[in-house]
């Protein structure tokens, strides 16, 4: 019997696409909903190894793959403008034939914050960035032609010529734990994500995890329902690790953790596909047993 819910995987970029190639077509394979890749210009304990962009990944991946979906998670204002960036999701969209997502967040306050030579935002700055990058990210995909000025992003006569292959624009996925951003969420996002909650310390357990992400739910459901949205209407999708444990251990863990996920609402898991040694390290052949047995 298969899954409650859908599962998809976050494979970092860090390998030369000769080797990359081969995980996110197994990927597919095992018969994963979607497949992810950071959005990062470095990363935690990974900042001085080997590290590619999401763009061109995504690009490859989208040309190696039929059927999976495909998106970052999750992109941020950090290091991005809203026009560029949208030039750069319709030229995704259309080499992934309709198949991309837009995984997309207020961004930390680690190194990407800071790589640009300028100082990292205060929370209300980052807060306010986020919420003029995704209304004017969703003008532009939408729109044939945008103008508008904001505080921080603006747009003039950008063009949006052929337009994404998703009409009226590609489905946002949008990470959000604090009032403000599930607010947005619930205003843009076609999927809400959450990593649980960031003041904790894991791995979580399935059972002390859940009973975390219902809270969150309840949060998100005021946030739709104050601006006049069917909470049931927006998807909800679980990141597993470092937080939250993934349960894969066993194919009887997994199944039982993704089955109290379900019954709270979460309509989505995101795993990270194993690494050899560090974070996220883990078996890749009992990784693969276990999908290919609930999948």
């Amino acid at each position: 019997m298969g899954l409650p819910l859908r599962v998809g995987v976050l494979i970092l970029p860090e390998q030369r696409w000769s080797t990359a190639r081969h995980t996110w077509r197994r990927a597919e394979e095992l018969g994963l909903d979607h497949a992810w890749t950071y959005d990062h210009l470095a990363w935690r304990s990974l900042r001085d190894s080997p590290w590619f962009g999401a763009v061109p990944t995504l690009a490859a991946a989208a040309l190696a793959t039929q059927r999976i979906r495909l998106g970052p998670l999750v992109a941020s204002p950090n290091f991005r403008h809203p026009v560029a960036f949208a030039k750069e999701l319709i030229s995704l969209d259309d080499l992934a034939d309709g198949r991309l997502t837009l995984g997309i967040g207020a961004g930390g306050e680690g190194w990407d914050a800071t790589v640009l030579g300028h100082p990292a935002w205060s929370r209300r700055e980052r807060g306010e960035r986020f919420a003029e990058f995704l209304e004017l990210t969703d003008l532009v995909l939408r729109q044939p032609e945008t103008t508008s000025r904001g505080t921080y992003y603006s747009a003039h006569e950008a063009r949006n010529h052929p337009g994404p292959v998703q009409l009226p624009r590609l489905p946002f996925a949008v990470a959000a734990t604090g009032p403000q951003g599930m607010r947005l969420a619930a205003i843009h996002g076609q999927t809400w994500v959450t990593t649980g909650d960031r003041t904790r310390t894991g791995p979580i357990a399935a059972p002390a995890g859940a009973a975390m992400v219902a809270e969150q739910i309840s949060r998100l459901n005021e946030a739709c329902v104050a601006v006049g949205r069917d909470p049931g209407d927006l998807d909800r999708l679980v990141v597993m690790g470092p937080i939250l444990d993934p349960g894969l251990t066993s194919v009887e863990e997994f199944r039982d953790g993704a089955g109290r996920y379900a019954e709270i609402g979460i309509t989505d898991l995101v795993v990270h596909w194993p690494r050899p040694d560090g974070v996220f390290a883990g078996d890749a052949r009992l990784f693969e047993h276990i999908l290919e047995s609930v999948l």
